[in-house]
C-alpha cells in the first residue's frame, strides 16, 4: 500500500473515531431516525428495479462488508419484494465470482417470485419457501451451501427475540473466520413501542436483544463497532457482526 493510501486510511480512522465520541451527533441521528420511521422512509428505494426496503446507509455498509469478506454464497432470510436478493446477486457479480444467493421466506408471494425469477440476475438466486427456523428449511439451506466456507448470512425476517435468536443459532455455523453475519432492524430496540402497534416485536423483544443474548454465549462473533460509528444512521446498530473464529 502506498504512503498516500495509508495516510488516507489513517484520516478515515480518525474521522470514525471522532464520530464515535460525538454524543450530539448520536442524539441527532436518533432523532432523525425516529422522525422518518413513521413515514416508511426505507420503502422509497429500489435496487436494479426491485424495492429494497433498506436505509441507503445500510446498503453502503452491506456493500463494504461484501467487498471485504468476498463471500461466494450469501444466505438471506426474509425476501419481501426481492430487492436485497438482487443487490446481493449484483455484488457477487461485481466480485467476479460465480456466486449464489439463497433467499428464505415463509411466504414468497406469487408476484414477487415472478418478478425475481424474471430478473436478469435470477440465475444466481435460489428461493426457499418455509419458516427460516424450521428444521427442514435449515437442513435444505445447509444442503444448498454444501461444503462452501465463504458464506455471509443476513437475517431479515421475523424480528422477534426468539425467532432471531433461533436464526442466529441455526445459520451462524455457516459463517467462518473472516466472514460476516448481519442482523437487520436491531434499531427496533431503540424506538418507542408505539411504533409497532400491530407487530409482535418491540423494545425488549427485538433483533438487538437477540444479538446480545447470542453474543453472551457465542464468542465466535463480535460487533463491528467501527461500522456502527461511521454509519450513525442505520437500521442495524450492533447488527453488523464479524466472525473471529471458525466453527
Amino acid at each position: 500500500m502506498s504512503a498516500v493510501a495509508e495516510s488516507f486510511l489513517a484520516q478515515v480512522a480518525a474521522n470514525v473515531d471522532g464520530l464515535a465520541q460525538d454524543e450530539d451527533l448520536h442524539a441527532l441521528s436518533r432523532m432523525w431516525i425516529r422522525a422518518v420511521t413513521p413515514h416508511k422512509y426505507p420503502y422509497n428505494f429500489t435496487w436494479l428495479g426491485r424495492p429494497l426496503i433498506q436505509l441507503p446507509q445500510d446498503v453502503m455498509a452491506l456493500q463494504e462488508t461484501i467487498w471485504r469478506v468476498r463471500p461466494k454464497v450469501i444466505v438471506e432470510t426474509g425476501i419481501a419484494h426481492g430487492g436485497s436478493l438482487i443487490f446481493h446477486a449484483s455484488m457477487l457479480q461485481l466480485l467476479g465470482e460465480r456466486g449464489r444467493v439463497i433467499g428464505v421466506d415463509v411466504d414468497i408471494r406469487a408476484h414477487n417470485r415472478a418478478a425475481i425469477e424474471a430478473h436478469p440476475l435470477a440465475s444466481t438466486i435460489t428461493l426457499v419457501q418455509g419458516s427460516s427456523i424450521d428444521a427442514g428449511t435449515v437442513q435444505h439451506v445447509r444442503a444448498l451451501v454444501g461444503s462452501e466456507k465463504d458464506v455471509m448470512v443476513v437475517l431479515d425476517s421475523n424480528h422477534t427475540h426468539d425467532h432471531v435468536l433461533a436464526e442466529l443459532e441455526a445459520y451462524s455455523p455457516l459463517v467462518h473466520k473472516g466472514g460476516a453475519l448481519v442482523v437487520m432492524d436491531t434499531l427496533i430496540e431503540d424506538l418507542p413501542a408505539s411504533f409497532f402497534p400491530d407487530r409482535p416485536w418491540r423494545p425488549g423483544n427485538s433483533p438487538k436483544s437477540a444479538v446480545r443474548a447470542f453474543l453472551a454465549h457465542n464468542r465466535r462473533f463480535e460487533v463491528d463497532r467501527e461500522m456502527d460509528a461511521k454509519l450513525l444512521i442505520s437500521a442495524c446498530p450492533e447488527g453488523y457482526l464479524r466472525c473471529v473464529e471458525d466453527p
